[in-house]
């Protein structure tokens, strides 16, 4: 249950026991079997993951059908206008309420850090949820995440002072080729906080 209702996500953890939390924040697609299915694998490696819905105010998911492209212009159609519609205000209050949920959740060990993960659209989600909850989220990942340094008086590298977690940011090459300075604001910003940063371009 969030601000704006009920948000439709995926979990998934093992049988028994308490264990480390992950929110996963999926690309602009959306919450669909590939994602539920990467939700599983991590759970089997020992955590209790939630994978995110962010389109849940307008639709269920999945959004598309299996094996969609963002290449097909009709599957633009129906994701861009969603994706329009999140701005950093509801990440912010997503990401609070999906960890107020994690929280209280029986197969969560509560004496233990989270992390959260997120790909494309969900990189600046992950930057704003390990701002929004610091005390919680001890690691975090985004994986060719766009916008994560931008120019915009929002730019997720801007909330960077307020976090404390460890971070791997992945960037594609091509990402970089269209924003080769995004790496060294990110570097630098994570570096002038004190706080242990992985930035890598992949091939």
């Amino acid at each position: 249950l969030t601000p704006d209702g009920i948000a439709d996500c995926y979990m998934s953890h093992p049988p028994s026991g308490s264990y480390p939390a992950v929110l996963i924040w999926p690309d602009v697609l959306g919450l669909r079997p590939a994602f539920m299915d990467m939700g599983r694998r991590l759970a089997g490696y020992g955590y209790t993951v939630l994978v995110a819905n962010p389109y849940y105010r307008d639709a269920k998911a999945p959004v598309v059908k299996a094996g969609a492209s963002f290449s097909d212009q009709a599957v633009r159609d129906t994701v861009i206008p969603l994706a329009n519609k999140l701005s950093p205000e509801t990440h912010f209050t997503d990401a609070r309420a999906f960890i107020d949920f994690l929280e209280r959740h029986e197969s969560v060990a509560h004496d233990r850090k989270m992390a959260t993960i997120g790909y494309c659209m969900g990189g600046p989600m992950v930057m704003r949820t390990a701002a929004a909850r610091p005390d919680v989220i001890g690691a975090a990942a985004s994986f060719h995440g766009g916008g994560l340094a931008a120019t915009a008086d929002n730019s997720p590298h801007l909330l960077i002072p307020d976090m404390k977690a460890d971070f791997l940011v992945a960037i594609a090459e091509n990402d970089d080729m269209s924003d080769p300075q995004a790496k060294t604001t990110l570097r630098d910003s994570f570096q002038a906080a004190g706080l242990n940063a992985e930035i890598e371009v992949y091939d």
